[in-house]
């Protein structure tokens, strides 16, 4: 990400360049050792760093469709996120703060996403 005057708060893709960077600081300070968490923790990095994978890949979508369907996939593995967090938390392998600004911040991209589907769907109800 090289621009850094966007706002990361408005900016989805920068957005979830930072999370990825958070779970990755997150996931570098549990217990490998200790079999559940280091199941739990790669597959909380593998879809953590899937959402930013498929909002890049729906740029290159060719369709509307296409960027709507990379976006939907994004939203699933933000959705999956919250399990494994919640699951590391709550299992206390993650010290209990950290864990839950993460799952905060998951959260925030997560209804990001969800916004952005509905915007391109062209179906928001107000």
């Amino acid at each position: 990400m090289q621009n850094n005057n966007l706002n990361p708060k408005t900016d989805l893709k920068k957005r979830v360049y930072i999370y990825a960077l958070k779970v990755i600081k997150f996931v570098d300070a549990l217990n490998k050792k200790d079999l559940t968490c280091r199941i739990a923790s790669d597959q909380f990095l593998r879809s953590a760093t899937s959402i930013g994978a498929n909002i890049i890949e729906a740029q290159a979508g060719s369709t509307k469709k296409d960027f709507i369907n990379f976006y939907t996939h994004a939203l699933k593995s933000a959705n999956e996120c919250k399990f494994w967090v919640g699951l590391l938390r709550d299992s206390k392998r993650a010290d209990l703060n950290d864990a839950n600004k993460l799952l905060q911040e998951t959260k925030e991209v997560a209804n990001m996403i969800g916004a952005s589907i509905i915007t391109l769907k062209g179906k928001r109800k107000f």
